[in-house]
């Protein structure tokens, strides 16, 4: 297998895309641009151990530095893709050089959500999404420093928890009216609120944004009701924006992500996608998705150079996610979207505990808290679409790990 490969990107997606390429015995001519300085490296330490100065850079790398060159994967960072000419199988970057494809992997991932609020441009707002933001904010994060974060979502809480332990003064600001609603249920997020609350973290719900006040540097937020909060700094978490323009300009088919198959291929057959930026079919689901996490990724990335080496194996399987809060580790198999019952085993009071989400007693998602076998069985039984009698699964006398094998075996 020869030819020219570019992969637009170089994060999770592009990394696993490109080594899995070698790794199938792909030997043309293989080129990633990335807009950062840094080869691919992994984002979920970012807003924990890398943030209070745990990890080095290089520990946070996807692949030793000499891997590229070893593999002869070509990096071309600091870069980006600025325009994609299918006519002419070509693509422009931003130093005005243009390079030719034969296929073309877009791993574009995505932008952090801002506030545009007045304000917004004083010193001491963060975002947080790339080694940078992160260098930036640890010039701030001192204990004492009285921090505000916008958004209880993941990267919100999880900054939450390392900045109370190293003792700033910590607010959390959300529209919502519980912790990351988009992903578990009220009980679950009860959960949460309560052991932030233990740690002393302050979550106030229901306060939109509406300003930033300082001089120069950020020392006041102001909510839509009047609440005010002083900060010393601020860090903002409300989502992410999918990087489409390139392929939309490009004429690709795009609806809240590039949409691609289950094969990874965009409505051009040179062009397939993979991350962040994707929107793919699920036949678990029956829908469509965009999903933010390393999983999705990185099998997106691995599907991609499957399609492309002529192994066509479809991507369909349970999503994953997991966070880290405190000794807290939550870890989410499936998507619990349309579920009617929710059944929770285990303790909350031990922090560990599993919550199982279903619809007409099929199986949808499972939050496991400090609890890696009902996880891992999890993700057997989301993928085998499993079914459980409610009032088994709700029975602490019985054995999960003997209901899950007889819901399993009920599959084959």
């Amino acid at each position: 297998m020869s030819g020219m490969i570019v992969i637009a990107g170089a994060g999770h997606a592009a990394g696993q895309a490109a080594a899995s390429l070698r790794q199938k015995g792909y030997e043309g001519r293989i080129i990633m641009i990335g807009g950062e300085a840094w080869v691919p490296y992994q984002r979920p330490p970012l807003s924990k151990k890398f943030l209070v100065g745990e990890l080095e850079t290089k520990q946070l790398y996807f692949k030793p530095e000499n891997f590229y060159p070893d593999k002869e994967i070509e990096l071309r960072l600091s870069t980006r893709v600025e325009t994609v000419d299918r006519a002419t199988g070509s693509v422009t970057l931003d130093n005005g050089k243009t390079l030719e494809y034969d296929k073309l992997i877009m791993c574009i991932g995505g932008r952090v959500r801002k506030l545009v609020i007045p304000g917004n441009d004083l010193s001491g707002i963060h975002y947080l999404r790339t080694i940078n933001d992160v260098l930036a904010i640890q010039k701030d994060f001192q204990a004492g420093a009285k921090l505000v974060i916008v958004g209880a979502g993941y990267v919100g809480l999880e900054v939450a928890a390392v900045a109370v332990q190293l003792g700033l003064d910590v607010t959390v600001l959300e529209t919502e009216d519980r912790a990351m609603g988009r992903v578990i249920g009220p009980e679950v997020s009860k959960f949460f609120q309560q052991r932030h609350h233990e740690a002393g973290v302050r979550i106030e719900f229901g306060r939109m944004v509406q300003e930033f006040r300082g001089d120069s540097s950020i020392t006041e937020v102001v909510c839509g009701d009047g609440y005010k909060v002083p900060a010393d700094l601020c860090i903002v978490g409300i989502g992410l924006l999918p990087n489409t323009e390139i392929a939309e300009d490009a004429g690709l088919e795009c609806d809240d992500g590039i949409m691609v198959d289950e094969y990874c291929q965009t409505s051009d057959p040179d062009i397939l996608a993979a991350g962040d930026c994707t929107r793919h079919p699920s036949s678990l689901y029956g829908r469509q998705f965009r999903l933010e996490c390393v999983q999705n990724a990185i099998e997106q990335g691995k599907t991609a150079a499957a399609t492309i080496c002529g192994e066509r194996t479809p991507y369909n399987q349970a999503p994953w996610f997991w966070s880290d809060q405190y000794d807290i580790k939550l870890q989410i198999v499936g998507v619990s979207l349309g579920y009617d019952k929710l059944v929770i085993r285990g303790d909350m009071a031990d922090n560990s505990f599993a919550a199982f989400y279903l619809r007409d007693s099929r199986l949808l998602a499972v939050d496991a808290i400090n609890s890696p076998r009902e996880f891992m069985l999890g993700k057997k039984l989301v993928t085998a679409k499993a079914s459980f009698d409610i009032a088994e699964l709700a029975d602490e006398g019985k054995d999960f790990k003997e209901l899950a094998t007889a819901a399993l075996n009920a599959t084959s």
